[in-house]
């Protein structure tokens, strides 16, 4: 096996791992599972470990070169409205191969799936060229994005209650497997070329204003449909007894993504050879390794996608809805907080993140320390979920409060900190929120007979939320301690100043001895 191919797979396996022991201990302890439901989920976990091992080591080779490159020649440009052009087609493109937007579509029957699709990806080729304009103009993130949530919460006040879950939830989804990697290394490949003290800042905040477009745009979208239903089709577990019944289940559900994950990639292999014919930007071995990564990444994202969405989703559902029927439902809190803390670490997209801060920042925001600060932003998230889930609370009283502190931070930490937060929100809510802890909220609203438009959708927003606090935070925490460590050098450059005074000092004395 590929060493490289290996070691991926590894971090996979320890990021999946103590998920997947909750599930079993819970189906143990408090609710008991079918012999053949647990099959489903097994196996659905270990395609989601190779999946998804597999799937990063195809970004690696083929979505973060491509994405580099595309942000090096755009640096090169010098007319503006060709970036512009080539900023919103790249936004577009790669949101309409992203497979959760497709999955949201679905949940809006008021509303024909081509056109919430084109609008969320117009939404994101918009601000993604506004992004690019703000690297290469050096305009403050931090102002930018004050202004576009302020414009955002004061639309959401006029829009329908019921939609409004929906349209906060489509910021999330948009920023997935497929979409990270690319615009991530677009942000680097932008900064790469002006090489001054605030590149590498800079090179973060694409996936933020990437993530406030869609939002934005569904919400513009929603005032003129006005749709005042929407409903979700909650995932069911399959009746399987035998291995050979597990094996059919997986088999029969395996060609749709097959052709979903396939649609996704045409356009950006279509991107890329187009960009290699107009630049000749990589030799002949590069082109053969980004062509080998964009196999890897499509065997890893069929496999991530049939193992998430029919091992783990439907026992995701039938947990949360046996658990909320149970007397003890307010355990759904804790349980949801500690699913939500490991969860995030099996997004595959915030691996790709983590890895990225970690090598801008020259290892000073070490990966384990971002996974440690997402887990614990998810983890508040997704009991504040439970909370609302059992509780009726509108997502207004959380989201808007928690934007607002955001922001605030946003002003005190350093500027490269509300990059990484921002982005770090539209990344954690990638395949894994949608496709178990979503149907995990819903299966307790079911339960306990609240409404699911309005009480267990928002869990893409909230878990987007709480990771712009955390890691703000974090950066505070950073802050401190940069301060603290310069603290005695500078008391010993002040001891040093002192002793050539008393050495100067001591010279002129002898001088001046009769």
């Amino acid at each position: 096996m590929n060493p490289k191919l290996k070691e991926k797979i590894y971090e996979s396996l320890s990021a999946v791992l103590p998920i997947t022991g909750i599930v079993l201990l819970i189906s143990i302890l408090l609710v008991p599972v079918e012999i053949g439901t647990m099959v489903m989920f097994i196996t659905g976990a270990l395609m989601l470990v190779v999946g998804m091992g597999v799937f990063q080591l195809g970004a690696e080779m083929a979505m973060t070169p491509l994405g580099e490159g595309i942000g090096v020649q755009i640096s090169k440009t010098r007319n503006f409205i060709l970036i512009c052009l080539i900023g919103f087609s790249m936004g577009a493109i790669i949101t309409i191969s992203e497979p959760d937007l497709q999955v949201l579509a679905q949940q809006v029957p008021s509303i024909p799936n081509y056109v919430l699709i084109l609008t969320v990806a117009v939404g994101v080729g918009i601000f993604l060229a506004m992004a690019i304009c703000r690297i290469l103009f050096q305009i403050n993130l931090s102002t930018i994005l004050i202004v576009l949530y302020i414009i955002l919460i004061g639309m959401s006040l006029f829009i329908e209650k019921d939609f409004l879950a929906v349209a906060f939830d489509s910021g999330g989804v948009t920023t997935g497997p497929m979409t990270v990697p690319f615009i991530m290394a677009m942000g680097v490949g932008l900064a790469s070329v002006r090489g001054d003290r605030n590149a590498s800042s800079d090179s973060f905040g694409l996936v933020a204003l990437s993530s406030v477009g869609p939002v934005l745009a569904v919400l513009i979208l929603g005032s003129f449909y006005n749709p005042t239903q929407a409903s979700y089709s909650s995932s069911s577990v399959a009746n399987v007894v035998t291995t050979r019944d597990v094996v059919w289940e997986f088999m029969t559900s395996t060609p749709p993504y097959i052709k979903e994950v396939l649609i996704s990639l045409v356009p950006v292999a279509a991107v890329f050879a187009i960009f290699q014919l107009l630049s000749r930007r990589y030799q002949q071995r590069q082109v053969k390794r980004v062509l080998v990564g964009f196999g890897y990444t499509y065997i890893g994202l069929v496999l991530f996608l049939c193992g998430v969405n029919v091992g783990f989703a439907p026992v995701g559902s039938s947990l949360g809805k046996d658990i909320a029927a149970a007397d003890w439902r307010w355990l759904l809190i804790p349980i949801g907080m500690l699913i939500g803390y490991y969860i995030v670490k099996a997004e595959p997209a915030i691996q790709v993140l983590n890895h990225q801060v970690e090598d801008v920042t020259n290892g000073a925001v070490s990966a384990k320390e971002m996974n440690r600060c997402l887990s614990i932003g998810v983890s508040v998230s997704v009991g504040l979920t439970m909370l609302r889930v059992l509780t009726g609370l509108p997502i207004y009283w959380i989201v808007i409060p928690g934007y607002i502190i955001a922001l605030i931070l946003s002003r005190l930490v350093p500027k490269m900190f509300v990059g990484i937060a921002f982005d770090s929100g539209g990344v954690a809510s990638g395949p894994m929120t949608t496709t178990f802890l979503l149907p995990l909220c819903i299966g307790a609203c079911d339960a306990v007979g609240g409404n699911v438009m309005t009480d267990a959708f928002g869990v893409v927003a909230l878990v987007a939320l709480t990771p712009l606090i955390a890691v703000q935070i974090m950066g505070i925490v950073y802050q401190y301690k940069m301060r603290a460590a310069a603290q005695p050098a500078l008391q010993g450059a002040v001891s040093l100043d002192a002793m050539d005074e008393i050495f100067e000092f001591e010279e002129d004395d002898e001088y001046d001895e009769p």
